[in-house]
């Protein structure tokens, strides 16, 4: 009896132990437990959000599908156009009575300064902004830029042997017939370039007086000036930098210059709508966007990245490489609608 009693002693004390060490092994065996509880948690965000964007489709479409890598279970509608047509959709929403935009990425911070007076923005200060310069994130949290996206001269080097250096060339008798530029009734970097170049003191509304006496050519977007300057048609076009690099690297003959006065720079900010019924999710999409993955996915897709620490693409130059021509952002909100006016009719006599 007393080997049996001493037996299931042993065998009693065994047990015990050995569930002790399996307690042990399971807190501590696998140090990724966190991370994988934060890959759970992402995996299970579900829902749907309407993303109205600026953007071109196809840009727009691999930021979706980078989100999507992260949060499958969401489903992001995209709805582009350019800024002017984008917000006019959204104050014909808030006319009948509900904005359909969850998330909007479209390209200046004058834009935004708008819609945050008519109190259609939430705010939210992602924990990304750490990393991005402070003059690029709304000091009340309405906004934060996403890229670095500024409008220099296409030159389409088969046609033009010599660049010019100077915004000049575009009132110069030899870009008669050959100059193309977006409209600011459609472009929102155009209505933003019109209101800074006509408050700068170098050029006025004399320079866009001069550009029209060359008989240029006026298009919806930026993406129409790039495509008229790589064909040849013409040699000369006011135009966003990113496109530019884009299409030299294509193979297109065409090269960008950033003239000596320097350039208007937009961000292409991006912010959450007020009536969002899915904050979780439009939160998630701002943090990537701003995040390091999301940052360099802009630059593969060939944008300068506005977060600090990632490089710009080749054939781009970095905010520090070159001058920037600004103007008070109150002054060019306040003004946007009257200036966008006077160049309809300097452009329409």
């Amino acid at each position: 009896m007393k080997k049996v009693l001493l037996m299931l002693i042993f065998s009693i004390v065994f047990l015990l132990l050995a569930a002790c060490g399996d307690s042990s092994e399971e807190e501590t065996s696998d140090p990724t437990n966190e991370g994988n509880a934060e890959a759970e948690s992402a995996s299970e965000l579900s829902g749907e959000i309407e993303f109205y964007t600026s953007q071109p489709d196809v840009d727009a479409e691999q930021l979706v599908d980078a989100f999507n890598e992260i949060y499958p279970e969401v489903e992001v509608n995209i709805f582009r156009s350019g800024t002017e047509e984008v917000i006019s959709k959204i104050n014909a929403e808030k006319q009948a009575g509900e904005v359909a935009a969850d998330v909007l990425l479209v390209a200046d911070s004058v834009t935004f300064e708008g819609l945050k007076e008519q109190d259609l923005l939430m705010e939210y200060v992602s924990p990304e902004t750490e990393t991005i310069p402070e003059e690029f994130v709304d000091e009340d949290g309405m906004y934060t830029g996403t890229k670095v996206m500024a409008t220099g001269i296409a030159v389409n080097t088969e046609n033009v042997s010599e660049l010019p250096a100077s915004w000049d060339v575009l009132t110069s008798e030899e870009a008669a017939d050959q100059v193309v530029m977006p409209s600011p009734l459609y472009s929102g970097a155009a209505a933003y370039n019109l209101g800074v170049i006509t408050r700068n003191d170098a050029f006025g509304w004399e320079y866009y007086e001069g550009i029209k006496a060359t008989n240029p050519m006026i298009t919806e977007g930026n993406g129409a000036v790039i495509e008229n300057v790589a064909s040849g048609q013409k040699n000369y076009g006011m135009v966003v930098d990113y496109l530019v690099a884009r299409a030299a690297n294509d193979g297109s003959p065409v090269e960008l210059v950033y003239p000596e006065e320097g350039v208007p720079v937009i961000t292409e900010p991006i912010g959450i709508m007020a009536n969002t019924e899915e904050e979780e999710i439009t939160k998630a999409f701002v943090d990537f966007v701003l995040s390091e993955e999301g940052q360099q996915l802009q630059a593969e897709i060939g944008y300068t990245p506005i977060r600090e620490g990632i490089e710009a693409p080749e054939g781009l130059k970095a905010l520090d490489e070159f001058e920037v021509l600004q103007a008070p952002i109150e002054d060019l909100y306040q003004n946007r609608e009257a200036d966008k006016e006077q160049f309809d009719a300097l452009y329409s006599e």
